[in-house]
């Protein structure tokens, strides 16, 4: 089984993966966890657009064979004309702290920029998230600020951490990234 990590589009087979993360206490983490959500939501996305469309995606992180996680993007609105790229990313229990999320927000990073004309792409985590925050950091993005009381999880309204890159820091001539599946 190749190590490489590597992003690819969702199938039928994989929405029960994405449940689990998602809908199920022990998926997300305690700092993610925003409790129970419709346990058809998944599966009515993809029915629609296969998760891929013009508002945003998602895109399953694997590594060799094993499903890791996924990242997500949304498109937001910056100006009446222009907008940015938000991601997010949920991996696993067992696939956290390897380094896979840095890699897998560098490749989503990448495919946005090369895919579309936004010249802004940012995250927000939980203040409290610090093994996202060195992710983001290592993935090329640079801290903004904290966002007062912005999420509300586990009874308390939490502040999160605002992170941000531009098309101008980020190389598109490489190669080493890979979106589409394992080689």
């Amino acid at each position: 089984m190749s190590d490489a990590v590597a992003l690819r589009p969702v199938s039928e087979d994989d929405l029960a993966v994405l449940e689990r993360l998602t809908n199920d206490p022990a998926g997300p983490g305690p700092l993610e966890w925003f409790g129970w959500g419709d346990p058809h939501l998944w599966r009515q996305r993809w029915m629609e657009n296969g998760l891929l469309g013009s508002m945003g995606g998602t895109l399953l992180v694997v590594r060799g064979e094993a499903t890791a996680g996924f990242v997500t993007w949304r498109r937001v609105p910056a100006t009446p004309i222009s907008y940015c790229w938000e991601i997010g990313i949920q991996l696993g229990p067992g696939h956290r702290g390897q380094g896979l999320g840095t890699a897998a927000q560098r490749m989503i990073v990448r495919y946005l920029f090369a895919h579309s004309l936004v010249n802004r792409i940012q995250a927000a985590t939980d203040v409290a998230n610090l093994a996202e925050q060195r992710a983001l950091e290592k993935a090329g993005f640079t801290r903004e600020g904290v966002l007062r009381g912005i999420g509300f999880r586990a009874g308390a309204w939490r502040d999160a951490v605002l992170y941000s890159v531009l098309r101008a820091e980020v190389d598109l001539s490489s190669e080493d990234d890979h979106v589409g599946g394992p080689r």
